[in-house]
């Protein structure tokens, strides 16, 4: 029966800390696991189900990964679910001992034959202490499947026998060892090759042997070195990795990169262990040429479009500066004021642009541009002989740069309208506060000034910007009233779900 409810969120960390009673270390343990439960999977050819103990002595399903050259057996998602009585003699079995236990007769999962192996989770300390059993790992394999007559499905489980083997003695995933879930990594399908304790590869895959003739070697790599055959590839390069022999003999666990040929290819080792000796190691390997080139490519277009925002702040601002200058030269008051609220709102436009130059996406962190635009407000202080004093309460957080602009905008009107009208002359503070949740954001903007006149709001140019950009561009409300201690009281709500659909980010709150 599962456990999960609507709002759960089903990952391994939730369900070992709501349902299990096992330690932060052993669930730390598992997160690094389940990076190479997909590993585990493709090379199984068979679909990998991580268990965990329960209060109550039952097992629940906290990770689950289908393999991608098979087919699954569970065309439903079991994560979250208890484990089924008839399979429970053969976990029980595996986490007593220690040791792997598999079914005498097919396991059943609604119309599924199977077969059934578990294999317990036990851990290593830095002491290298082994700590466990703790958690089970099963592997649930067709009855039908007749992958194993292959040379390489049987190369490929013979290789997860010896991860499986090794995870039921703390050894995988190893110290220090890359981590599968890491972009770029690579897959079993990718290339894999089995290194004896010479150093010698015993196996190689055919994607192995078309990823290397793509680097320029000729030669057949079963029964060659495998050391050797990397170094003929990189022969001539000065800045190779130190440790790369040590990795293509899989001594080491760890990942590197080779580049020849204008091709880069990902080698992950993995070293076997059995009763506590190295027997050999696998190493994966993967051309990620197009992902090196994609991911260069994003670097270059982030930086261009940093550059944009930067150029156009930069112009803004010389708007503003012109506009400034104007305002100074105009001889009435009214060309100054109208030419001096320009200017403010053309600078408030650059003050988004100017974050978003500094960033690494078009993700705005709108307490910084706030901070600024109440300068703003204090430049337009100073101009009416005003002494204000802001006051902010919560955090916007992070919005779409689409809709930072906007609202800068709308709050430089609201704030500078504060500051210029409700508290010209006098001493005065403006209080501004955010109520952030994943469905809204609401601001309120309340100044200790004199109130709206005739207790209404007007419908100058102001206030027509305002209602445009919060109600047109971002779909809110906007509400004017008297405040209890007498002076103006602004509200606004924007939805942040209607913002997320829109522009297909999720808007994060900064804690």
């Amino acid at each position: 029966m599962p456990v999960l409810y609507a709002g759960d969120v089903a990952t391994l960390r939730n369900l070992a800390t709501k349902y299990s009673s096992i330690s932060e270390e052993e669930i730390e343990w598992l997160e690094l696991l389940t990076l190479d439960l997909q590993l585990l999977a493709d090379l199984a050819l068979s679909d990998v189900v991580l268990w965990v103990p329960t209060e109550n002595g039952d097992y629940l399903a906290a990770a689950h990964s289908r393999p991608a050259g098979s087919v699954t057996l569970f065309y439903r998602d079991v994560i979250g679910d208890f484990l089924r009585p008839d399979w429970r003699g053969i976990v029980d079995q595996a986490i007593e001992t220690g040791e792997r236990a598999a079914s005498t007769s097919p396991a059943w999962y609604e119309e599924n034959p199977m077969r059934l192996t578990a294999y317990s989770v036990s851990r290593r300390d830095a002491q290298g202490a082994v700590h466990g059993p703790f958690a089970v790992i099963t592997v649930h394999t067709s009855v039908a499947d007749t992958q194993p007559a292959s040379r390489i499905g049987a190369a490929f489980r013979e290789v997860a026998g010896d991860l499986l083997d090794m995870i039921q003695e703390g050894l995988f995933p190893a110290p220090g060892n890359t981590r599968g879930g890491e972009q770029g990594s690579p897959r079993a399908s990718d290339g894999l090759v089995r290194i004896n304790l010479d150093g010698e590869a015993t196996f190689a895959s055919p994607n192995t042997q078309t990823t290397f003739t793509t680097l320029g070697y000729r030669d057949e790599i079963e029964g060659e070195n495998f050391a050797e055959v990397i170094a003929e590839v990189v022969k001539g390069q000065f800045d190779t990795n130190e440790s790369l022999p040590l990795i293509a003999q899989g001594k080491i666990a760890k990942r590197v990169e080779i580049d020849a040929r204008g091709r880069t290819v990902t080698l992950r080792s993995i070293p076997v262990i059995r009763d506590g000796k190295r027997v050999g190691g696998v190493v994966l390997t993967r051309d990620v040429t197009e992902l090196r080139q994609q991911a260069q490519e994003l670097i270059t277009k982030d930086a261009t479009i940093r550059e944009i925002h930067h150029r156009v702040k930069n112009n803004l601002q010389t708007v503003a500066s012109l506009l400034r200058v104007q305002a100074r030269r105009a001889r009435s008051e009214e060309a100054k004021q109208v030419l001096g609220q320009a200017m403010r709102r053309v600078a408030a436009i650059a003050v988004v642009h100017d974050t978003l130059s500094t960033g690494l996406s078009q993700i705005v962190d709108f307490d910084e541009v706030f901070d600024r635009v109440v300068g703003l407000a204090a430049e337009v202080a100073s101009l009416h002989g005003t002494t204000v004093h802001p006051h902010k309460e919560g955090a916007f957080g992070e919005l779409p740069s689409e809709y930072a602009t906007p609202l800068a905008l709308a709050l430089t009107e609201i704030v500078t309208n504060a500051v210029e009208h409700g508290l010209a002359g006098r001493e005065g503070s403006v209080f501004v506060r955010a109520d952030r949740t994943e469905e809204r954001l609401a601001v309120e903007v309340v100044d200790t000034g004199t109130g709206l006149p005739g207790g209404t709001v007007g419908d100058g140019l102001g206030t027509q910007i305002v209602r445009t950009l919060v109600e047109g561009e971002l779909g809110g409300s906007i509400v004017w009233a008297p405040d209890e201690g007498g002076g103006t009281k602004v509200s606004i709500e924007v939805p942040l779900h209607w913002i997320s659909t829109q522009t297909r980010e999720i808007p994060r709150i900064r804690s």
